[in-house]
């Protein structure tokens, strides 16, 4: 007897679940899919123009500023190929008590994923990939 194993990690009702990404866009709970970069909140997608990965700083981040009461870690999907954060952005961050989790795109979406199934304080700004 065979049965089929489900392996999407059950979260809230309503959760910014990342569904899919590629193509130059996501794929988050029921929104469509969207075309390029994104910050993830818990209740909201917002398209994100980040500058140039060496010259993000807080202030591109504001939208997760803004609600860091409620974040206690931010992934950051840094595009197709990983390459290091700017060296002043972990502090900038943990200024506002939120952990920099930095990782390429695929990896950060599975990552907040995980950490999203886990009920944790969670956003996401993902560099959008092809």
């Amino acid at each position: 007897m065979s049965s089929a194993i489900e392996i999407t990690p059950v979260t809230a009702a309503g959760a910014n679940l990342i569904r899919g990404y590629g193509n130059g866009g996501f794929r988050v709970a029921s929104f469509p899919h969207t075309p390029g970069s994104v910050i993830v909140l818990a209740g909201q997608v917002i398209s994100w123009q980040p500058p140039s990965l060496e010259k993000i700083t807080k202030l591109d981040l504001s939208a997760i500023i803004e609600n860091a009461t409620g974040i206690d870690i931010l992934v950051f999907g840094c595009g197709d190929i990983f390459t290091a954060p700017p060296k002043t952005l972990r502090s900038e961050l943990r200024e506002h008590g939120v952990a920099l989790e930095w990782m390429d795109t695929g990896a950060a979406c599975r990552t907040f994923n995980v950490l999203l199934s886990e009920s944790r304080e969670v956003a996401a700004a993902l560099i959008a990939i092809d």
